[in-house]
């Protein structure tokens, strides 16, 4: 007791640091003060109960198995919602670091998506000439004029029970330069494809003219994808060839677009794939300006005052934030499926305790003959359940850690019918942890709880005769 004592203003003092320095923490304070309740909870128990911990250790340690299955049962569930919530999280930041906060993406009137818009030659004639679109030194006002296509690619030789088809983004444009310089990605291996677009191959043995190969510059997260295909599984590189509707395509370049939708495109020339893939009009044009508030002034005129076209016209943080909604709908589908792990690890965990009463009812006796109150052998049962929850989601969250940076495929969408095939990276962040956590202690106290209160209202003699 005089080591509990003297812990005890140790204890409030790091509480009271911690509380200070919350806003500089990577955790959300929504998050962080329950988790932190939780735990102080747990303190208190511990430095205000009569119970030896000792008591509680010893009982564990008899009882090993059935407390290594009750842990297990928390492991599991924090992993698995470790995984999914890392899943929600890649995709959140995906869709936050698409968007340009100074970009403008134009759309003819009525479309949501890029799939959906046909902006015709006459309905783009001055709109890169309108007031507040920078121009780069020479002049050239900073707009990339593009077609966006999804395209059916089959998979040669798919692995069995693997699908035989996956769908591929095509984005072609005049000039990939402007267009990297505009949505802010440069290339991390290779170089641009040329002015014609096209690169003829070499010559065949009889002499005969090797087939043109379309250049194409893929985004980093489709090279490993379309190198998957390949015995190697290794990404494509520059010099690397694969088969797209009935062209051969050749990659001159490598997108360095991590962490972005454009991870999941080709790029091409736009005169060449427009008309293979039945997209004969623009689908977009993307303005830069100088910053997110000329961007939101441009994007309102074009789409309220601009006489020549019918156009929609919207800040391109805002369009990925409106594809961001798929996220929420997955975050609602996981929430759901905790809820339904958590409630049956709660009456796994009840199953447990209870059964460790029902063994222990002589010894709960025993306490009470001590002198130890009702409240003091609540305390010590609902402890005990509370430690190997925290155990389990210790081991839970570590080995939902490693799922961090693994690659998963999804669909992001705008609207209905529209949306963009990505390829993201699973983030296990110190929110998605601080959730594991906060999961498996609930778990652990309210699993604990109803068999605590049914320990604490066992009567001394009774229990010792049964």
């Amino acid at each position: 007791m005089m080591f509990r004592e003297q812990l005890l203003p140790v204890v409030t003092g790091l509480l009271a640091e911690t509380t200070a320095a919350l806003p500089k923490l990577p955790v959300s304070p929504k998050l962080l003060l329950p988790l932190l309740g939780m735990l102080g909870l747990m303190l208190l128990f511990w430095l205000t109960g009569k119970v030896p911990v000792s008591y509680n250790i010893r009982n564990l340690m008899v009882r090993w198995k059935t407390a290594i299955m009750t842990a297990l049962a928390f492991v599991l569930v924090v992993s698995l919602m470790t995984v999914m919530l890392a899943f929600v999280t890649g995709m959140v930041r995906l869709t936050e670091q698409s968007g340009q906060p100074g970009n403008v993406i134009v759309l003819s009137d009525g479309a949501t998506d890029e799939s959906f818009s046909n902006l015709g030659f006459s309905d783009t004639g001055d709109i890169e000439r309108q007031p507040g679109v920078l121009r780069n030194d020479d002049g050239v006002p900073l707009c990339s004029k593009e077609v966006y296509a999804v395209v059916n690619q089959p998979i040669e030789s798919p692995e069995p029970g693997r699908p035989k088809r996956r769908f591929v983004q095509v984005r072609g444009m005049d000039d990939p330069e402007m267009a990297g310089t505009v949505h802010g990605i440069a290339l991390q291996d290779g170089k641009w494809f040329s002015q014609g677009g096209v690169e003829q191959g070499p010559e065949s043995e009889s002499g005969q003219t090797g087939r043109a190969f379309i250049q194409a510059v893929l985004g980093r997260g489709l090279a490993m994808e379309l190198g998957n295909d390949r015995p190697a599984k290794k990404p494509l590189q520059p010099g690397d060839t694969f088969e797209l509707g009935d062209r051969t395509w050749k990659v001159v370049g490598v997108l360095d677009s991590a962490g972005s939708t454009f991870d999941s495109e080709i790029w091409a020339k736009r005169s060449l794939i427009g008309p293979m893939f039945g997209k004969e009009t623009y689908s977009s044009l993307v303005l830069r300006t100088a910053n997110a508030a000329n961007a939101s002034k441009l994007a309102s005129y074009l789409a309220n005052s601009y006489k020549k076209a019918s156009l929609n016209a919207i800040p391109e943080t805002q369009y990925f934030e409106k594809m961001g909604k798929t996220s929420q709908q997955f975050l609602v589908a996981i929430i759901f499926v905790a809820a339904v792990m958590a409630l049956g690890g709660i009456f796994g965990v009840m199953n447990t305790m209870f059964a460790a009463i029902s063994q222990r009812a002589k010894d709960i006796g025993v306490l009470r003959i001590m002198g130890f109150s009702r409240l003091q052998v609540l305390m010590s049962f609902l402890l005990e359940s509370m430690v190997l929850a925290l155990l389990g989601g210790l081991v839970g969250c570590a080995i939902g850690l490693l799922a961090d940076g693994w690659t998963a495929k999804s669909i992001i969408s705008s609207g209905p019918g529209g949306g963009k095939f990505v390829v993201l990276e699973l983030v296990v962040s110190a929110d998605v942890l601080a959730t594991g956590m906060l999961l498996s202690l609930g778990m652990g106290a309210l699993g604990g709880l109803v068999p605590a209160i049914s320990a604490m209202r066992l009567r001394p003699l009774e229990s010792l005769r049964s």
